[in-house]
């Protein structure tokens, strides 16, 4: 399941990137012979919002976002553990947040026109709430995971222990001796 659900999300987004890639391509070479596609820049950015989502979603399922975890690092595995998921339980919180206000922007912005495009502004803005509420959903099962093979010490929320094992490597100074000198 979590491999069929990986292929479908490295398909959208590869998708939805090749789309932006080819309308670009496609709109600025029209407009070099003077017959500019309107929609195509207003298009673009609407894909961009999506893909911005997904890409979000896909390195958060895969863990790999960066982050800043050098004295998490240094602590044991329960305690990262522990760390990890109190972050994780707010960034959960402000996703609902951001679900909750993108889905009235969305609601808001019904009536409202993208740009040259005719299409509503509301497939733009419903992309915040959407997001939001499978990213939210995917640092959950992040969570769930991390507390189910706690024992093994296999998996945190958001690593992998082994990138952790030295935190901060020794300094290899080779031996110097009086013949080098």
């Amino acid at each position: 399941m979590k491999k069929r659900l990986a292929q479908a999300e490295f398909a959208l987004v590869s998708a939805i990137f090749i789309a932006i890639v080819l309308l670009v391509f496609v709109a600025s070479i029209l407009r070099t012979f003077g017959h500019p596609l309107m929609w195509s820049v207003d298009m673009a950015q609407l894909l961009f919002i999506w893909l911005c989502f997904f890409g979000a979603i896909r390195a958060m399922r895969q863990r790999g976002h960066l982050g800043v975890d050098l004295f998490v690092r240094l602590a044991p595995h329960r305690y990262r553990l522990v760390i990890e998921t109190g972050v994780s339980l707010v960034f959960v919180a402000m996703l609902a947040v951001l679900a909750v206000e993108g889905y009235d922007l969305t609601i808001l912005n019904k009536q409202r026109q993208f740009g040259d495009s005719g299409i509503s502004y509301a497939f733009v803005t419903i992309a915040v709430p959407v997001g939001s509420v499978i990213l939210g959903g995917t640092i959950l099962s992040n969570i769930i995971e991390a507390w189910r093979n706690r024992r093994a010490e296999q998996v945190l929320v958001y690593s992998l222990p082994e990138e952790g094992v030295d935190a901060i490597p020794p300094v290899n100074t080779p031996p110097t001796t009086t013949q080098e000198i």
